[in-house]
């Protein structure tokens, strides 16, 4: 498939620039593997799931990965976003400053000093004189997605994270999780809902442009991921009771997908992927899908489309479209059930 194949047209004011008043206060598009589309709001995803469904949900806490600083020995402006943390004090970077600096270029970034060590294509090799989390938390912005233009808010700093986020190490939050709190998850687990997670660091990479037309010529930026066993149980146990797993985000998914071998079986532990999905891939895990809506010609708007059908998924952005929802990350929601033949649906 071709990257034009993943294109529609959203007018601007359908970008949700800030959360809604109540994080359950969201619309939620129901989209069945057939049949009509259903228009909800978010609390009513109560009465679409079963007792013994499982829920599984990204855990990681987005870090306030934006830097602002200069080059200490010139004094040229810089910009510095953190894609991962690689260790105490190293992490791997973007950045921004009028000329690309070198091996041992010092930056000063507020208080803290971080060295540039090396560079790996886009990004550099930083080894900062203080611990990288410390650095952040005191002089670290929250790195809201490029389309949200403004500046970070005093709000922003709860509700740009679930409720839930545990592990800190993402610079983007899994923003499906963004809808739920505490008293909703409360209720679905008194409704016999069980819930489980998993860890994935979202990259900064998740907004990089596709740049090439012929997909498969495209790569993936990695991210890291953890796996539980007590999520590997949860999941046999929703297996032998012929219970759903409803992935929570398309990084749950990923995550999901990844470990997963030709039978479905997932072992525990942590590994990197650069998992690309698109029309075709047999989904070996997951049966159901909530996520918000995603940018046009984005690898999210592909996995989607594999997940649910092509067809399914312009139907269902067309409708949204005309249904006025709130699109990306403070936007609305969507559950998808998964196309048994995605490809042709």
């Amino acid at each position: 498939m071709r990257l034009s194949d993943f294109d529609y047209d959203l007018p601007d004011e359908l970008i949700a620039h800030h959360p809604m008043a109540e994080r359950t206060g969201s619309r939620l598009l129901q989209v069945p593997a057939q049949g009509p589309l259903a228009d909800l709001r978010f609390q009513d995803l109560r009465g679409l799931l079963r007792p013994g469904d499982l829920l599984v949900m990204n855990d990681t806490r987005v870090i306030k990965a934006r830097l602002l600083g200069i080059k200490r020995d010139s004094g040229g402006r810089i910009e510095v976003m953190i894609e991962r943390i690689t260790g105490e004090h190293r992490a791997l970077a973007q950045v921004r400053a009028s000329k690309s600096p070198g091996a041992g270029t010092v930056l000063r970034l507020g208080q803290a000093l971080a060295t540039v060590e090396a560079r790996e294509g886009e990004f550099y090799q930083l080894r900062f004189d203080e611990p990288v989390l410390a650095v952040l938390e005191r002089e670290g912005r929250l790195p809201l997605p490029p389309y949200i233009t403004r500046e970070p808010q005093a709000p922003d700093d709860a509700r740009y994270q679930t409720v839930y986020a545990r592990a800190a190490g993402a610079v983007a939050a899994p923003t499906a999780g963004l809808h739920f709190d505490e008293a909703l998850l409360d209720a679905l687990r008194a409704d016999g809902v069980s819930l489980a997670f998993v860890t994935l660091h979202v990259g900064a990479g998740t907004f990089q442009p596709v740049r090439v037309d012929d997909l498969s010529q495209h790569r993936m930026h990695t991210e890291r991921y953890d796996i539980p066993p007590a999520t590997v149980a949860a999941i046999e146990r929703a297996r032998a009771r012929r219970a759903r797993v409803i992935a929570v985000g398309t990084t749950s998914l990923r995550a999901l997908e990844s470990r997963a071998d030709e039978s479905g079986r997932i072992a525990p532990g942590s590994s990197e992927t650069a998992l690309f999905i698109l029309p075709g891939y047999r989904f070996r895990v997951v049966d159901a899908l909530l996520t918000n809506f995603h940018l046009p010609r984005s690898t999210l708007l592909m996995l989607v489309s594999a997940f649910a059908g092509v067809q399914r998924i312009r139907d269902a952005y067309a409708h949204a479209v005309r249904e006025h929802y709130r699109f990306f990350s403070y936007g609305d929601a969507m559950l998808l059930t998964r196309c048994p033949d995605a490809l042709a649906a």
